[in-house]
C-alpha cells in the first residue's frame, strides 16, 4: 500500500517556534506579552522570561533538541554558534533538562576570536550575544538529534556593535522613525509599525562532489583559479528556464521541503543562464526575518547538495567565461497603514505619498550612491560586477518609460498625463494616477523600479544581504528626515504646493541618477562620467568612502553605527580583501608549481622522446610533433616566469599586483589544458564540471 503523501500546510514551519506554536506552550498572558514584543519591537518583559524558556525548551525536547545555540552574524559574514546543552545532574547521579530565561536572553561566547576591526583586543574577549525575538528561534537537525537555535545580536563589553544584525535592526528603526514621520503628514493614521521588506534572490552552482573534491583551488577559495573555457557553455542560452535535470530536481525538492519547515516561503526555483546555474528565491517577508532566512538558506543548500553527492558553489564567479551569481535585493516599504509604499496608490493623495517615496530613494541613491557601492565590495564580487552579466560598478537607477514620463513632468511642474493612459485623474495636489506594474524590467541596471520595489541586483550570491540594506535604509531614512524637516514647516493649506515644489527641486538636482538604457555599454560609461556619477570598479576603490567624514556623520545621526563601530567595518573588510587575494595568490603559485608544471614536463618529455623515436625510423620529419612542443614548452616557461613575478606580489603583500599576476599567469596554463592530452590533466576540466552531473 502506498504511504500518503505528507502535504505541505502539514509541515510547514514545523522547525518554527513561531506564534502559532507559542499559543499552544504559554500562558495567555505571557503570549499576548511575547506577542506584542514581536510586533512592536522592544524588550522582552522579564518577568515572562523564564516561563517562555522552559516552553521553548519543551518545545524544542519534543523535536528531539539536546542542546540550544545563539545564533548569531558575525562580520566574518558568514553565522556562528556555540552549543550547550539542556542537560543538568540532578544530584543522585541522574539528570534533568533546563533552560533559564536568562540563558534565552543573554549568552556569552568569546569576542576577540572573531573579527573586529580593533573593536575587541585579545586581550579583552567578553561579548554578549542577546535574543532577537522578531526573528523566531528555530530547531537545525541534526544527524542523530537536533538542536535549538535561537537569533541573535552580537556585542561587545562596552556595548559596541561586532555583528551585521545589530546594525541593520538599528537601521530599520532609523527607517520607520521617518516613515512614521511623513504618515503624519499626509494624514495617514495605523495600527502596526512600519517596517522594511525584502525578497531576496539566491543564485547558485551545483557541480558534481567528485570534481569538487579534485579542484583544491574551489575547495579553498570557492572558485576555480584556472580553467579553460569549453567549446559550448552559455552561447546558444539553452540552459536558462530549461528542463530541470532529475539529479538537480531531487536536491531542490528537498531544498525546498528542508526551508519550508524552517517558515521560510521559498517560492521560485529555475535554471539560470550558465550551465549549472540555479536560482532560488522567496516571497517577501520583513526584513531581518528574510536576511535570517537566506543566511540559513545558504547553509541548507550546501548540507542539502552534500546528501545528493553535489557541491552547492556560492562564491561570485566560480567559473570563468560565463556568468557569475548575484543576489537580487528586491526592497520595498510598508508604512503604519499597512500598505506597501512603494506601490502606486488608488487616488492622487495615495499617489502623492507615493511620488515623495521615490523621490527619496532617487534623491538617497544618488547622493550616497559611493556608500551603497561600498556596501556590495568584495574580492569575489569585484569579478562578477561590470561584466555582461551583472550591473557595472556605477550606480544608477531604472524607472522604466511610464514613471520616467512622470518624473519628467514633475521636474516642469505638475504631473498630469501619463504615455501609458492619455490623462489621468488628477486631485487637490496635481497628482495622477497611476497604473500599477507600469515599468518594464531592465537586467542590466543595478537599482530598478520593479513595481511595488526596487530591485539591488548588486549584490553578490555569497554575501549577507545585512550590510547594503543596513547602508540602504540608512541613506533613505536620511533623505525622508530632510523632506520631513522640509514640509514639517509649512501649514496644512500649504502642503500640497509644497509638495509639489520639493518633488520637482529633488528631480531637477537628482535626475543625473536616472538611466533607462544598456548599463553594459561603453557609451553609458562615457555618459555617467559626463554626469559625475562615480564608478568605483574595485573594492579597494569603494570601501574607503567608508570612513568618509561624510558617510561616518550619516551613520551616528542615525545611531546606527557610531565612529569607532563604522571604522571598525572598514578595517575589518580590508583586511578580508587582502587576506583572500594573499591566500588566491599563494594557491595559484602552488598549483602551478607542484600541480601543472610536473605533468606539463612530463609531457614534453613524452612528445621529445616520440619525435625522437620517429625520426629515427622514417624519413618524414615530425613537424607538427616540434611545433607543439615549442609550444608547450614557451608556454610552460611563459607560465614559471609569470609565477615568479606572482611570488614577488604575494611576498610584497601588493594586492593589486597579485590580482594582475594571476591573471596573466592563467593563460598560459589554460592555453596548455587545450594541448596536453585530458587523460594527464591533474585536475576535472570546465566542461566536465559545468555538464557531467
Amino acid at each position: 500500500m502506498k504511504s500518503e503523501v505528507q502535504q505541505v500546510p502539514d509541515y510547514y514551519g514545523e522547525n518554527v517556534f513561531s506564534l502559532k506554536v507559542m499559543r499552544n506552550y504559554l500562558s495567555e498572558k505571557a503570549f499576548k506579552s511575547l506577542e506584542k514584543t514581536i510586533k512592536e519591537g522592544g524588550k522582552l518583559d522579564p518577568k515572562i522570561a523564564d516561563e517562555v524558556a522552559d516552553a521553548m525548551k519543551t518545545w524544542a525536547i519534543s523535536k528531539g533538541a539536546t542542546h540550544f545555540t545563539h545564533w548569531f552574524q558575525p562580520l566574518t559574514g558568514l553565522t556562528a554558534e556555540k552549543h550547550d546543552s539542556f542537560i543538568s545532574p540532578d544530584g543522585e547521579g541522574g539528570a534533568i533538562m533546563k533552560f533559564s530565561g536568562k540563558a534565552l536572553i543573554q549568552g556569552e561566547p568569546d569576542a576577540s576570536s572573531f573579527p573586529s576591526g580593533g573593536l575587541r583586543p585579545t586581550f579583552e574577549a567578553r561579548g554578549y550575544t542577546g535574543w532577537d525575538p522578531t526573528s523566531p528561534a528555530f530547531i537545525k537537525e541534526g544527524p542523530n538529534c537536533a538542536t535549538l537555535c535561537i537569533p541573535t545580536y552580537f556585542i561587545g563589553y562596552h556595548g559596541e556593535a561586532l555583528d551585521k544584525k545589530t546594525p541593520l535592526l538599528r537601521s530599520m528603526e532609523a527607517l520607520n522613525k521617518q516613515i512614521d514621520r511623513l504618515a503624519k503628514l499626509f494624514g495617514i493614521k495605523g495600527e502596526q509599525r512600519s517596517y522594511t521588506t525584502l525578497g531576496a534572490e539566491q543564485e547558485y552552482f551545483l557541480i558534481d562532489r567528485g570534481f569538487y573534491e579534485e579542484r583544491i583551488d574551489l575547495m579553498q577559495t570557492g572558485r576555480t583559479l584556472f580553467g579553460r573555457a569549453p567549446a559550448k557553455h552559455q552561447q546558444m542560452a539553452d540552459h536558462y528556464f530549461g528542463a530541470i535535470k532529475s539529479r538537480v530536481m531531487a536536491f531542490m525538492e528537498d531544498l525546498d521541503r528542508e526551508m519550508w519547515k524552517l517558515g521560510a516561503p521559498v517560492t521560485t526555483r529555475h535554471n539560470e543562464v550558465a550551465p549549472g546555474q540555479y536560482e532560488i528565491a522567496p516571497v517577501f517577508e520583513s526584513l531581518n526575518l528574510a536576511i535570517d532566512h537566506n543566511m540559513l538558506c545558504m547553509e541548507v543548500m550546501q548540507k542539502v547538495a552534500e546528501k545528493h553527492n553535489l557541491a552547492c558553489l556560492l562564491h561570485e564567479k566560480p567559473f570563468a567565461g560565463v556568468n557569475g551569481s548575484g543576489k537580487h535585493n528586491n526592497w520595498s516599504v510598508v508604512g503604519p497603514d499597512g500598505k506597501n509604499w512603494l506601490s502606486p496608490g488608488d487616488n492622487p493623495h495615495e499617489n502623492a505619498k507615493f511620488l515623495v517615496m521615490l523621490c527619496a530613494v532617487i534623491k538617497a541613491v544618488d547622493t550616497w550612491a559611493p556608500a551603497l557601492r561600498a556596501g556590495v565590495a568584495s574580492a569575489n564580487n569585484d569579478h562578477r560586477l561590470g561584466s555582461h552579466e551583472a550591473p557595472p560598478a556605477i550606480i544608477s537607477i531604472f524607472l522604466g518609460e511610464q514613471l520616467q514620463d512622470i518624473i519628467d513632468q514633475l521636474e516642469k511642474g505638475d504631473a498630469k498625463s501619463s504615455k501609458q493612459g492619455g490623462t489621468l485623474k488628477v486631485g487637490v495636489d496635481s497628482l495622477p494616477e497611476l497604473p500599477r506594474d507600469a515599468t518594464d524590467r531592465n537586467r542590466t541596471s543595478p537599482f530598478a523600479f520593479t513595481g511595488a520595489k526596487f530591485e539591488f541586483r548588486a549584490a553578490g550570491s555569497n554575501q549577507s544581504l545585512s550590510g547594503p540594506n543596513t547602508i540602504l535604509n540608512i541613506i533613505v531614512a536620511d533623505s525622508l528626515a530632510e523632506i520631513c524637516d522640509e514640509l514639517e514647516k509649512v501649514s496644512k493649506k500649504d502642503f500640497n504646493d509644497a509638495v509639489q515644489k520639493l518633488l520637482q527641486k529633488i528631480v531637477k538636482k537628482h535626475k543625473r541618477i536616472l538611466f533607462n538604457g544598456d548599463n553594459y555599454t561603453e557609451e553609458w560609461v562615457k555618459e555617467a562620467e559626463k554626469r559625475g556619477l562615480p564608478n568605483l570598479k574595485t573594492t579597494p576603490e569603494a570601501l574607503p568612502f567608508m570612513k568618509s567624514k561624510e558617510v561616518i556623520d550619516l551613520f551616528a545621526r542615525h545611531s546606527v553605527l557610531n565612529k569607532t563601530e563604522l571604522l571598525s567595518r572598514y578595517e575589518v573588510y580590508s583586511e578580508t580583501y587582502n587576506t583572500i587575494l594573499d591566500y588566491e595568490g599563494r594557491l595559484a603559485s602552488d598549483m602551478v608549481k607542484t600541480m601543472y608544471v610536473p605533468v606539463i614536463v612530463a609531457y614534453q618529455e613524452e612528445l621529445a622522446e616520440s619525435i625522437k623515436s620517429v625520426e629515427a625510423v622514417s624519413k618524414v620529419k615530425a613537424a607538427g610533433q616540434r611545433k607543439l612542443l615549442e609550444s608547450v614548452t614557451g608556454l610552460v616557461e611563459e607560465a614559471l616566469a609569470l609565477t615568479e613575478k606572482l611570488d614577488q606580489a604575494v611576498a610584497k603583500a601588493d594586492s593589486a599586483k597579485i590580482k594582475a599576476a594571476m591573471k596573466a599567469v592563467r593563460k598560459p596554463i589554460d592555453e596548455l589544458e587545450g594541448l596536453v592530452p585530458k587523460d594527464l590533466w591533474p585536475v576535472p576540466s570546465y566542461a566536465e564540471m559545468l555538464f557531467m552531473y
